[in-house]
């Protein structure tokens, strides 16, 4: 009997005893019907095909995945003794290279470690070779169980590093979506910053052409993080965009894009969004807050005014007011406006950076050029958590008028 057959025959065996079991743990209590649940939790929907697919589909998939970047034809004119040996280290080292570093040292350790059990066991099974150098104890089950362990972790391994790399794709394109480059029209000028928690995030900044020599500024912060607020801030971008597009401004603006937020995104998430409408040769500020931190507006003698919100956050209620307030924008003036995974960047304390310590850092800095303000502000919050790790995407937007 092939090993197809055998494959196939264990997943139907699986397979009746699950449907038995499933109608029998009904009727049946006591401890015989708590070990029957247990059986049935490990055989309920095993099939021939899945076990096959194991054996067969992901083996062959998981090889060719950690295979599919090494150089392996020059191998081909090589013995066997020779070829599989130095092709096996290639895929190691490549793999080890694929980790982060520390885990990287784990991995380095622990293959060469498994492999020489086996060699000791091999060893020890030929009766007519010593295994002196290889006299520690190995028993057989402890290397067969690692063994397995090993290779479903090298499954589970193939499967994040794939996602991995999906998310190194996704960060590309998010990061093509915004404008990083530095944008001077006029007498204004604007710089941004955005560092995600994840790989991708749901922070949200924009410099928008509205025409007839008038921006629009816009910076969101789209509740959560990772993949489920990446794709949101991609929803963001795009309706707001097409809705100016419509030639939609202002108040009606905001109220069309909330509504649409409203019907489209989950009941548990809510975006908030300061979006600002300014001519690039001076004027007036012209702003809808909708429940986001208040920027700060640091004039040219170092008087600092707050922009507070005006709306409630987006998504949240079908048809809130919103409000448009303006607020003078003159030569030497400085706006910043940031996510809160600035201001609640907490240190191994548990102490957040808070509003005080960048109002600080922005007053001590606010004669500098936008991307020396930003490096120091950023290098203060880092500072500040030490070796704690970021927990929020964090973004900075900095206004200048000349």
């Amino acid at each position: 009997m092939d090993l197809k057959q055998r494959i196939d025959d264990l997943g139907s065996r699986f397979t009746r005893e699950a449907s038995g079991f499933g109608r029998r743990t009904r009727s049946v209590a006591g401890k015989e019907g708590y070990w029957q649940r247990v059986q049935d939790l490990f055989t309920r929907d095993v099939t021939g095909h899945g076990l096959r697919e194991l054996f067969e589909g992901d083996a062959r998939e998981t090889l060719r995945f950690f295979t599919r970047e090494i150089e392996l034809e020059d191998l081909g004119p090589r013995p066997w003794y020779q070829r599989w040996p130095i092709a096996g280290f290639r895929v190691f080292e490549a793999t080890a290279y694929r980790l982060s570093p520390a885990r990287r040292i784990f991995f380095a350790v622990a293959v060469p470690l498994l492999f020489l059990g086996w060699l000791r066991y091999a060893l020890a099974a030929m009766e007519s070779i010593s295994v002196r150098a290889f006299d520690l104890p190995m028993p057989a089950l402890p290397l067969i169980a690692s063994t397995l362990f090993f290779v479903l972790l090298v499954l589970e391994l193939k499967d994040k590093l794939t996602l991995k790399g999906d998310l190194e794709v996704a960060r590309q394109i998010q990061f093509g979506l915004l404008p990083f480059e530095p944008f001077a029209q006029g007498r204004l000028t604007v710089r941004c910053f955005m560092r995600p928690a994840n790989t991708v995030g749901g922070d949200y900044f924009d410099v928008i052409d509205l025409g007839s020599g008038r921006t629009a500024l816009v910076v969101g912060d789209v509740a959560g993080k990772g993949m489920p607020a990446a794709l949101l801030m991609a929803l963001l971008q795009g309706s707001l965009r097409t809705l100016i597009t419509a030639g939609l401004r202002g108040v009606s603006l905001i109220a069309r894009l909330n509504q649409h937020l409203f019907a489209n995104i989950p009941a548990n998430r809510l975006i908030t969004m300061f979006h600002a409408e300014i001519g690039v040769d001076g004027g007036p500020l012209s702003y809808v807050n909708a429940g986001h931190n208040p920027p700060f507006l640091i004039r040219a003698d170092g008087e600092v005014e707050r922009l507070a919100a005006t709306g409630v956050a987006l998504g949240i209620l079908e048809d809130p007011p919103f409000e448009m307030l303006e607020a003078r924008f003159e030569a030497g003036d400085l706006i910043v406006l940031y996510t809160d995974g600035v201001t609640e960047a907490m240190n191994a304390a548990d102490e957040e950076f808070g509003e005080e310590r960048l109002a600080v850092s922005l007053q001590s800095r606010r004669g500098a050029p936008a991307a020396e303000l930003i490096d120091g502000v950023i290098a203060d919050v880092l500072a500040f958590c030490g070796p704690v790790r970021p927990r929020d995407d964090a973004t900075l937007m900095v206004v200048h008028s000349t």
